[in-house]
């Protein structure tokens, strides 16, 4: 079985084509920072450059790997702030990367699985992409866009044999937290939303350098579950956190939630959370 991972230089990517290469699946690493990948090869994993805002270069990254059986979309990252305070540019480049650059390779790779009557789309969304957090804005919008894609594009395949299966973690120990931290700092300094902010962001660095949450071995296991299914889930939510926040989410009312949320950003809870 041949496996295409993307975001393979950190984080569940890294760790995810690590894992299914040891399984003794043909697996091929994909990030922009090829040299990231380096020790994958250790483990059997063929890296290879990508770019998925490029089409030129999802192109030449499927060219290398010729047709898949697996694509697993690990590449995405963070990017917090207000609405008001984040440019478009900078949310243009989140849903690049964390919706259409997942989708292209998506509408790349469905053509051959379909023909063939077999294949299977994992995609790497969030509980984000089920409840909104505080100054999370332009990434829930992505993360809420890859759920709505990956349902349709199920929907869609299903009948030609092909799997579309969402992967929904919670809060992981990655470098995630801290690149959204910074992303946070950055848009508020100087605006009225800076105290509550800056608030938030230190919250979001002590807790993630803490690594209170779960390692990526854990949502690499649901995507191997995914992976290796003979009738695999439409969902796996899973990780630190991630069904009692869809749970309460679902279950109250949309004020309180929103209430609770803008709590971390108060700075009496930073102070608390700076003292663990």
């Amino acid at each position: 079985m041949k496996i295409l991972v993307t975001g393979a230089s950190s984080g569940i990517g890294f760790d995810a084509a690590r894992a299914l290469a040891r399984k003794g699946y043909e697996v091929y690493g994909a990030a922009r920072r090829v040299e990231r990948m380096e020790p994958l090869k250790d483990f059997g994993v063929t890296p290879i450059a990508l770019d998925v805002t490029s089409e030129e270069s999802i192109d030449a990254c499927l060219a290398a790997t010729g047709p898949l059986d697996v694509l697993v979309n690990c590449a995405g990252y963070g990017s917090f702030g207000a609405i008001e305070n984040v440019s478009l540019e900078e949310g243009r480049r989140q849903m690049e990367v964390n919706l259409f650059g997942l989708a292209a390779l998506c509408k790349k790779v469905a053509p051959y699985m379909r023909e063939r009557g077999n294949g299977r789309i994992v995609n790497i969304s969030s509980v984000a992409g089920r409840a909104c957090l505080y100054f999370g804005g332009w990434y829930h919008v992505s993360k809420y866009a890859v759920e709505a894609f990956s349902d349709a594009l199920r929907i869609e395949l299903k009948p030609f044999g092909v799997d579309v299966v969402l992967i929904e973690p919670g809060a992981t120990n990655t470098s995630w937290g801290t690149i959204a931290a910074d992303h946070l700092e950055e848009s508020s300094v100087g605006t009225p939303y800076e105290q509550p902010a800056l608030a938030e962001a230190a919250m979001m660095r002590k807790v993630f350098s803490r690594r209170l949450f779960s390692e990526p071995a854990v949502v690499t296991r649901a995507i191997c579950r995914a992976v290796r299914a003979r009738r695999p889930r439409a969902r796996y939510v899973i990780a630190a956190g991630s069904r009692t926040m869809v749970f309460w989410h679902a279950l109250l009312p949309a004020r309180w939630w929103d209430a609770i949320v803008r709590l971390t950003g108060s700075p009496r809870l930073a102070r608390w959370v700076e003292g663990l």
